[in-house]
């Protein structure tokens, strides 16, 4: 497995010079563990698609990870290669070594949960406690091309658990390590005290206290002593372990606590040795997994190196690359890993499909260099499994080997000048070119005579293009730009160079040879006008006519390009537009749905709660009209005031016009005076009393007499009648002139119920009695004899009705009754 991310070697000069080892650097910063670290300074370009696919699904398949689970961490996963060596011959570990292995098994069980989307799926719990499934669920099961390896480690947490309860730190050994080593210490510590209390009895007393150089106990040579002054010797007899520099203390170990000292002496060997069985215990057993040990620590180490390529691709915010093997390259938005990305410009770039070699021009400092180790370094980067700092769906190509002759390689140890050194390179590249090779050359021919230079250029790249390499070159000669417009299959670029400012946008214009603008820098570098119109007379007309050439197709590219990117924005526009216009239309439709099926459900409860109301009306009526003197005003009244707050309810909201408001004041109320209840719907009645102290005047509608409050009314601007026939007597001498000089001879009730209608032919009738009207007519429609077969019903009961007939040809026939009074 490792020898697969060494790689194959490529030129080693053309890694150098594209920079690719600082990659390397960069990648190294992201990896954890010594192992993966080495294995990405170790890493280099592969040749094999297939494997290139699949070291790029695993960076691709780990930068997913990231962003859905958030980081790995590899912390604790230490070489331990030297201790699995040993266990492998059954060989004992130190406690530090133990402690390592635990820290590798403590990462792979660590490791091991991140892989299953344990920690999400704790995190997704905690959040959705009462939810059965969820996106982020899905997302946790999902298989990757790094499952396989994450549900092979091993965490043997047994072994793990059991060394870090036996041994606490590096030095540090746990008394519950084992039954004896308890004893022991337990031993120790009863023996110590024993000792303290001794010497500290000696050391207390009265006549000790003028013979002591201090009143402590101190250690020597691993045994407890006294420091007693050089005169006083006799006075503690025991062994002496040390004296001071001056000779005035000795330390002395007092007979009376030699026996314990040793004792304690004793104890600690049995301890040394004690722990040296429990290290030797551990080790046994880790030796019986080394094999499995081993498995985790390649299995982490692969991980950590994948997910070391795709921290470094989230970086610089990278994408996986679409590999090819018909040298078909296509660069979107490439910005060099190298360069500062806030400030870098994208470059696009194509190459391999309608030319093989790319002639790129323009002036110093515009980008051309940087153009070229773009591509070679993405080409090494691709192959190597890394992603790329370009937008998604670039498009790469498998080469054998990647060649580049760029800089300055003069060589003064071996005398070749900065022309010399370039061709010896140049030859190497030949001699060792094939069809699947990527070169990159940046100002060939350079260095020599202008002429010469230019002709070798143009020879050295038809010979690589006749070959079927891919090449990309950078130039100043007019010479090779005339090549790539009259060659089939070579293709001109150019770095655009603001003339306004003087200044390169580094951005790389494909299809267009370039300007070198020595003049015009030359110019705001302070050079003489003079010499710059005199260098100018010395180009020949051609020269003058390609530079003129350059400048307008290059205006006329910039012009295409804005277009072009004026026309993406179109269709972006359009898309987005319509998307959403479908979006709009789909939401429509369903809200729609919803407004329909709820108005039919609402309008369906409507019409069945009217049928109960109907029902239960016609049943009311029937009984009170069979039996009069059951009738109960009372129960009419609120039963009718019900059914009138439930109209009110229905109607909150319908109705847009705006609600009607009564303003009337009780004095503008009269009797006889017409108006319309408001909490019925708009029904009509007449006032018959005068409003009261409470403000309710009693309102006649028909049959019904109700008492409403004046709030509920709203005068209607007519003449007023009423059923009192005292009235209209009393009242007749003083109105019929004025009711005969406003009547019609006609009233018109289309449209109308044949309630409605009865009640407007009633009013109208006694006016026109009041008036001596002879003859009326009643205009009431066609339609489907309803409302006239209703009319004539009513006015067969009139008693100041002399006859009535249809109208006849001429007078509206069927849609008006001619009524003799």
């Amino acid at each position: 497995m490792t020898d697969l991310y060494i790689g194959i070697v490529m030129n080693k000069r053309s890694l150098r010079i594209l920079e690719y080892n600082k990659i390397l650097s960069m990648l190294i910063e992201y990896a954890t563990s010594p192992m993966a670290k080495r294995r990405c300074d170790r890493m280099k370009p592969q040749r094999d698609i297939n494997v290139i696919r699949n070291l790029q699904e695993e960076t691709r398949d780990a930068f997913l990870r990231l962003q859905r689970q958030g980081n790995v961490s590899f912390t604790g996963l230490v070489d331990i290669g030297a201790s699995l060596k040993r266990l492998k011959v059954k060989g004992s570990l130190t406690s530090r070594e133990l402690l390592d292995l635990s820290a590798v098994l403590n990462v792979a069980h660590n490791v091991k949960q991140y892989g299953s989307g344990q920690d999400l799926a704790d995190t997704v719990t905690a959040k959705n406690k009462n939810v059965v499934a969820s996106d982020e669920e899905d997302n946790i099961v999902r298989n990757d091309s790094l499952t396989e390896r994450f549900n092979q480690l091993i965490p043997l947490e047994h072994i793990s658990s059991e060394i870090k309860r036996c041994i606490i730190a590096e030095n540090e050994i746990a008394d519950d390590a084992s039954s004896h080593l308890k004893s022991i210490r337990r031993n120790i510590k009863l023996t110590n005290e024993k000792l303290h209390q001794q010497l500290a009895k000696m050391i207390k007393s009265d006549d000790a206290k003028d013979k002591l150089q201090d009143s402590l106990v101190t250690i020597r040579n691993g045994r407890y002593c006294i420091p007693v002054k050089q005169e006083y010797r006799s006075h503690f007899p025991g062994m002496i372990h040390d004296q001071s520099q001056s000779g005035s203390t000795l330390f002395i170990e007092p007979l009376a606590v030699v026996n314990l000292n040793n004792e304690i002496k004793e104890l600690a060997n049995e301890e040394l040795i004690e722990i040296e069985n429990i290290l030797e215990n551990l080790s046994l057993m880790a030796a019986e997994a080394v094999e499995d040990i081993s498995f985790n620590v390649e299995t982490l180490t692969d991980l950590d190196f994948i997910f070391a390529r795709a921290k470094f691709a989230r970086a610089y915010n990278g994408s996986e690359p679409i590999f090819n093997t018909d040298g078909y390259i296509n660069i979107k938005g490439g910005r060099h890993p190298l360069l500062e990305k806030h400030s870098v410009v994208p470059i696009d770039l194509t190459l391999g499909k309608d030319y093989n070699l790319l002639i790129v021009t323009g002036p110093n400092t515009g980008g051309k260099t940087v153009s070229l180790k773009t591509l070679g370094l993405f080409t090494l980067m691709g192959q190597a499994g890394l992603h790329i700092p370009a937008m998604e769906g670039s498009e790469l190509s498998v080469f054998d080997d990647v060649f580049a002759d760029i800089g300055d390689e003069q060589s003064i140890e071996q005398s070749l000048s900065t022309f010399s050194s370039h061709m010896s390179n140049i030859v190497y590249i030949i001699e060792h070119t094939t069809p699947n090779t990527l070169c990159l050359f940046d100002e060939l021919g350079g260095g020599t005579d202008p002429i010469e230079g230019a002709a070798l250029a143009i020879s050295i790249l038809n010979h690589l293009k006749n070959l079927g390499a891919r090449c990309m070159a950078t130039t100043h000669y007019s010479e090779l730009k005339t090549y790539a417009l009259s060659t089939p299959g070579v293709e001109n670029a150019s770095c655009e160079f603001d003339v306004a400012s003087l200044r390169p946008t580094y951005k790389l214009m494909m299809g267009v040879p370039g300007k070198s603008n020595a003049f015009a820098i030359s110019k705001k570098l302070g050079l003489p006008s003079y010499i710059i119109d005199a260098a100018k007379e010395q180009l020949n007309s051609d020269a003058v006519d390609m530079e003129t050439l350059i400048a307008d197709l290059e205006k006329s590219k910039r012009a295409i390009d804005l277009d072009k990117e004026q026309i993406e924005n179109y269709k972006n526009e359009i898309e987005e537009l319509k998307k959403r216009l479908e979006d709009k239309e789909s939401t429509l439709d369903t809200k729609k749905a919803e407004i329909l099926q709820k108005a039919r459900e609402e309008a369906r409860e409507i019409l069945e709660d009217a049928k109960e109301v109907a029902d239960k009306t016609i049943r009311d009526y029937n009984k009170w009209r069979n039996n009069p003197n059951k009738a109960n005003l009372s129960d009419m009244e609120q039963k009718r005031t019900k059914l009138g707050s439930k109209i009110k309810d229905y109607n909150k909201g319908i109705d847009s016009a705006p609600k009607k408001v009564s303003n009337h004041k009780p004095k503008d109320f009269h009797i006889g005076d017409a108006v319309e209840v408001l909490s019925m719907g708009g029904s009509k009645g007449t006032i018959t009393s005068l409003p009261d102290n409470k403000g309710l005047v009693t309102v006649q509608m028909g049959i019904l007499s109700s008492r409403l409050p004046i709030t509920d009314l709203i005068i209607i601007k007519e003449p007023s009648f009423t059923t009192d026939a005292k009235n209209y007597t009393a009242k007749g001498a003083r109105t019929s002139v004025s009711k005969a000089m406003t009547i019609s001879h006609e009233v018109n009730v289309m449209g109308m119920t044949v309630d409605e209608a009865c009640q407007v032919i009633d009013k109208y009738l006694d006016d026109a009695c009041l008036s001596h009207l002879s003859k009326v007519t009643i205009i009431h429609g066609k339609g489907t004899g309803a409302l006239r077969k209703g009319i004539h019903q009513y006015l067969k009961k009139q008693p100041h009705v002399s006859s009535f007939r249809a109208g006849e040809f001429g007078e509206g026939e069927y849609g008006v009754t001619i009524v003799e009074l």
